[in-house]
């Protein structure tokens, strides 16, 4: 028979990760609910401030409005919960960093962390580009083909909530190209010849993507394209010079002793 108390320190071990996880997280949220607590005040200025580009090009006898009873309240509240998440990622990703890193290898602990800010300030690059370029492209695009319609452009404040999200998903996930890339060379997954071989089929896709994604006119498409495709040659570019950099480390044994 097995002894109870040799079971014991392996199951002390996996309750103590637990409550590790559950402190981590409650961190975490508290430090969302912190930033959203701070901003709640302002919640109607931040919707605005989001709505803006809608409203810039919107027509004369176009405007927002709400169908839902409550929706005027709630929207602005999800914005600024939104808003207070990226604000407050950096907490959240250490508090990730900070439970993950006692499994991890010294190499894997110096990789990831120059990995996860990048991820982070690509993923604000690709909302800013979103909301500074391709959110006024689009309404102006939009509100060009309702003209000749003679219909009245009036957006729901929650559709256009929805919206706005998924494009920010959309332009912020595309700036990560660049990272998927890094580790699937990191990984062995795929290599510099062939990440450059298989650069026709990664343009069409991204073409693809962009039809998919954006409105139905040339000039949408090669906004999320374009970006795309060249975000795609950086990554063979930093995973490049990360393989050399490997290479200038690797230490030749020394075969007299």
């Amino acid at each position: 028979m097995s002894d109870p108390q040799q079971s014991q320190p392996a199951d002390d071990t996996f309750l103590s990760h637990l409550i590790e996880l559950r402190d981590r997280i409650i961190r975490a949220g508290a430090a969302v609910i912190v930033v959203f607590l701070g901003l709640v005040y302002w919640a109607p200025d931040i919707f605005h401030l989001l709505a803006r580009p809608l409203l810039q090009n919107l027509p004369k006898d176009g405007r927002m409005i709400v169908t839902d009873i409550t929706g005027s309240f709630f929207v602005p509240m999800k914005v600024t919960m939104m808003v207070a998440l990226v604000i407050a990622l950096p907490v959240v990703l250490y508090q990730l960093w900070a439970f993950i890193a006692p499994g991890l290898y010294q190499h894997e602990k110096r990789l990831v962390v120059p990995l996860v800010s990048s991820s982070y300030l690509l993923f604000l690059c690709g909302m800013s580009f979103a909301y500074f370029l391709v959110f006024p492209t689009i309404f102006r695009v939009m509100a060009h083909y309702n003209a000749p319609l003679g219909a009245q452009m009036s957006t729901d404040i929650d559709k256009y909530l929805s919206f706005a999200l998924t494009t920010f998903l959309a332009f912020g996930m595309t700036f990560e190209v660049p990272i998927v890339v890094v580790l699937l060379v990191r990984m062995g997954v795929l290599t510099i010849a062939k990440l450059r071989q298989i650069r026709p089929y990664v343009v069409v896709g991204a073409f693809v993507v962009a039809a998919v994604v954006t409105p139905p006119d040339v000039f949408s498409q090669l906004i999320l394209a374009v970006p795309l495709i060249l975000l795609y040659e950086v990554g063979i570019i930093a995973a490049w010079l990360l393989v050399r950099q490997d290479k200038n480390k690797v230490v030749i044994p020394d075969e007299t002793a």
